[in-house]
């Protein structure tokens, strides 16, 4: 199935998945509406937010594995190293059970746990919120952080394009030449993606289709007889 008073940047704490730097409790919610859509955004945007001089400047980016989520966190520590504090919080998987919060510095659970609460209010995943703040002379304390970073990933995700995408599955199938006329009406009337296709001395056809379809299609092309499924 195709599923953070310094002068200067904190080091970043290792990623590890399923764990909130000072959140972990603070559990996933339910994204997309149905167990095989989720809601994730189109591209990467961008916001701001002032309070009491300090600026704050949010990132959302579309990711996919923790690895993006590692590269690109320490883009923005090497880009933003003048910074006081570069804050994080991120979503993966359809089932929006990997995640994490860190706070980079600032007291536990003022800055990562907000930014991880504004992804599951809107119920995102496969999503990445990188905040940074300039420290403007006035310490806000614990409800003026909470609050900062909380605004400032809603105005990076309220900048993005939300999208819906499926949780697709595949299906390999071989049959005979004279069988495609069947194959196709099923396909035709189905409509799952053709991801690949050839015609040897059997033909062999990898497709697509969204979980929840997947049983009606094995169902009807089980039916052809002299077909065969096959793992590609």
């Amino acid at each position: 199935m195709n599923e953070s008073s310094q002068s200067k940047v904190s080091t970043p704490l290792p990623l590890r998945e399923g764990q909130g730097g000072g959140s972990s409790s603070f559990l996933k919610g339910q994204g997309g509406g149905s167990s095989d859509s989720f809601l994730t955004i189109a591209s990467s945007s961008s916001g701001t937010y002032t309070e009491k001089r300090s600026k704050f400047l949010a990132f959302a980016f579309p990711v996919s594995t923790v690895e993006q989520v590692k590269e690109l966190v320490d883009a923005h520590a090497k880009k933003y190293y003048d910074a006081r504090h570069v804050c994080y919080a991120y979503m993966l998987g359809h089932e929006r059970l990997t995640f994490r919060a860190n706070d980079n510095g600032e007291p536990s659970g003022t800055a990562g746990k907000p930014i991880l609460g504004q992804i599951n209010s809107n119920e995102l995943t496969d999503i990445l919120i990188i905040v940074v703040r300039y420290f403007g002379g006035v310490k806000l304390g614990t409800s003026g952080l909470i609050q900062a970073y909380k605004a400032a990933a809603a105005e990076a995700i309220s900048a993005a394009t939300v999208i819906e995408k499926t949780v697709d599955e595949q299906v390999s199938i071989a049959f005979e030449y004279p069988l495609m006329n069947s194959v196709m009406r099923i396909v035709k009337e189905e409509e799952p993606s053709i991801l690949s296709q050839s015609y040897e001395s059997d033909c062999l056809m990898t497709l697509s289709i969204r979980a929840s379809l997947m049983p009606r299609l094995r169902q009807r092309l089980g039916k052809i007889d002299g077909l065969r499924f096959y793992h590609s």
